[in-house]
């Protein structure tokens, strides 16, 4: 039997903060059994803390992204506490503000590893189960930078772009098993990434709450026999220039 979307499992990446918070607070509101991965424990014990204020659960289980063999055995611990992951958010993400030259080999591949590598790991983990249950949701928080080109970005630009044509191949290979397959592009969120930045533009951005909100009421009222496959989101003002 098919669990109803409020009993899902769902296991966010980045959940310590900005739009996979968000998303966390959101989907225990609805009932989902949250597990909320990050790097700082301290981090995610005040999304956990959040929660519970709230009436909701969630779960701790640290992870470090670019750490293959963790992942894989989070997942297993994961499975055998709670069972199949229903829902993955594939959310967390690293950036650096530099232009092609300035860019190293070692930070191009630490952001690929982090943005692209670890997203494809974490599918590979959950997927077989969401095959056999024939059922399952896989969002990946993409960006619009995987769909417009702005400078000072090239290594989290082609991380995007290259996550973007791994899901669409993704949803393409695994239709007819009723697994929803969204890429979400969000434009300037007030979220951590920015780093110093984010004071100097939050006025023109969207807040993390607004982004999780329309991607939980999406998985919420989503139709069984219909897939939205990409939501674009901007700011009411436009891109960042």
């Amino acid at each position: 039997m098919k669990k109803k979307p409020s009993q899902a499992v769902v296991w966010i990446t980045g959940a310590d903060s900005g739009i996979g918070q968000q998303l966390a607070i959101q989907f225990s509101i609805i009932g989902c059994n949250v597990i909320l991965s990050a790097r700082s424990v301290t981090k995610l014990k005040k999304t956990k803390k959040i929660i519970n204020k709230l009436g909701g659960e969630a779960y701790i289980e640290p992870l470090n992204l670019s750490d293959i063999k963790k992942i894989n055995l989070v997942y297993r611990k994961i499975e055998h506490k709670f069972g199949p992951v229903d829902v993955l958010v594939n959310n967390a993400g690293i950036t650096s503000f530099k232009n092609f030259q300035e860019t190293s080999t070692k930070d191009f591949k630490t952001i690929l590893d982090i943005n692209l590598v670890a997203p494809f790991v974490l599918i590979k983990n959950v997927l077989p189960k969401m095959i056999q249950n024939n059922d399952g949701w896989i969002i990946n928080i993409l960006s619009v930078t995987a769909i417009k080109i702005f400078k000072n970005s090239a290594a989290y630009t082609a991380s995007k772009m290259g996550l973007k044509g791994l899901t669409n191949v993704l949803r393409e290979e695994i239709r007819g098993h009723n697994i929803k397959v969204l890429s979400v592009f969000p434009g300037a969120t007030a979220t951590p990434i920015w780093g110093d930045k984010l004071e100097r533009f939050r006025t023109r951005m969207m807040s993390p709450e607004s982004v999780a909100e329309i991607i939980v009421s999406l998985y919420r009222l989503a139709p069984k026999d219909a897939m939205v496959e990409e939501i674009i989101m901007r700011p009411i003002g436009g891109d960042l220039e």
